[in-house]
């Protein structure tokens, strides 16, 4: 499988900050390079990247191209790899195309009509040029730059890229359909596809689904890019369970149980998740992504005395969760009507759901 040569990454780093990227920035930019690599993921197939009609060797090759915005584009696998075990937790397909207004088709590989989506890109793994200079500056308590991970468009993801000068080494395609979201996890440097970490490692019946409304919620924490990778990744599968050990996400990630520890209390001190201390189970703190304070009503609760039980907290937010009635849009802000809950309101799915 051909990997994109690091001179490629050294060149565009270049372009993007000139002399900034120096020999310190390309030696800082060569270990984050290897170490990247030697985090080999399992590869669900290669894919081709066609942006505004044109094709693509790779998404750097794209950055380079400042004609290109990625109004429309398409994101096929060559080869599309039949249904099986390497697909679970995901939705086999054999192309994405994206369109102007944000919205995607998911066209499945077997027969049938293309899925409607909401398609927005989520940083993973990136590489900020900085020379020396920059470096100590901000070590002494200089300006530090901010970063996020942009949970936006997928053309705004690109201008991003270049606005901020960012090489990004993964992303995540996001899809929002109207009961759930997808998660397409992509290897830019060599340009595949990837496996979600859970397949072969966690039972697909474990699997709790959660709306696109509450996935909405967990991937707009993950974007702020103060959280640690791999506390990131223990998140968004903590929420999609009912609770787990550290042990079992050691398991699913495939490393030490010490980090994964490590990364839940840092989760913990967060108020992201609830530690059970006697069956060391960690559970999601489900309200935490809802609507922030003022969106919702206040709901009176007749007075049950302290709860303690952390299984049973955890199924009152779930429900709390799921039986929300005064949802808000989060494209347009209006509230959602009663009912099983979608993440758009009417006026705005019947935009994105337009064929």
């Amino acid at each position: 499988m051909a990997v994109v040569p690091l001179s490629d990454l050294d060149q565009l780093a270049r372009r993007f900050v000139g002399d900034r990227h120096d020999a310190y920035s390309g030696r800082a930019l060569a270990r984050a390079y290897d170490e990247f690599l030697a985090r080999r993921r399992t590869a669900l197939a290669p894919f081709v990247l066609i942006v505004d009609g044109q094709e693509y060797s790779n998404l750097y090759a794209l950055l380079a191209d400042a004609n290109a915005k990625f109004l429309t584009g398409e994101l096929r696998l060559d080869p599309a790899p039949p249904p099986g075990a390497g697909w679970e937790f995901l939705l086999p397909f054999e192309r994405i195309e994206f369109h102007e207004d944000g919205s995607a088709d998911l066209h499945p590989i077997a027969l049938g009509p293309p899925t409607r989506a909401i398609a927005r890109i989520l940083l993973r793994e990136h590489y900020l040029p900085r020379s020396r200079i920059e470096e100590d500056r901000g070590a002494s308590g200089g300006t530090r730059v901010q970063l996020g991970g942009f949970v936006g468009t997928i053309s705004a993801g690109i201008a991003a890229c270049r606005q901020q000068s960012l090489l990004p080494f993964s992303v995540a395609i996001l899809l929002y359909l109207p009961e759930e979201r997808l998660r397409y996890e992509l290897d830019l440097l060599r340009t595949t596809v990837l496996t979600d970490p859970r397949a072969g490692r966690f039972p697909v019946l474990r699997r709790v689904r959660r709306t696109a409304r509450l996935s909405w919620g967990v991937d707009r924490v993950v974007a702020r890019g103060d959280l640690p990778l791999l506390a990131s990744r223990c998140l968004e599968i903590l929420v999609e369970t009912s609770g787990l050990t550290s042990v079992e996400l050691a398991y699913i990630f495939g490393g030490v149980r010490e980090l994964v520890e490590s990364a839940l209390q840092g989760l913990v001190a967060r108020d992201l998740v609830t530690l059970d201390r006697r069956t060391g189970v960690y559970r999601p703190r489900l309200e935490v992504f809802l609507p922030p304070e003022g969106a919702l009503p206040p709901v009176a609760v007749e007075p049950l005395g302290r709860v303690s039980d952390p299984a049973l907290r955890t199924s009152v937010q779930e429900l709390i969760a799921a039986a929300d009635a005064r949802a808000v849009c989060p494209l347009c802000g209006a509230p959602l009507g009663s009912g099983p809950k979608a993440i758009l309101c009417d006026n705005c799915a019947a935009q994105v759901g337009a064929a």
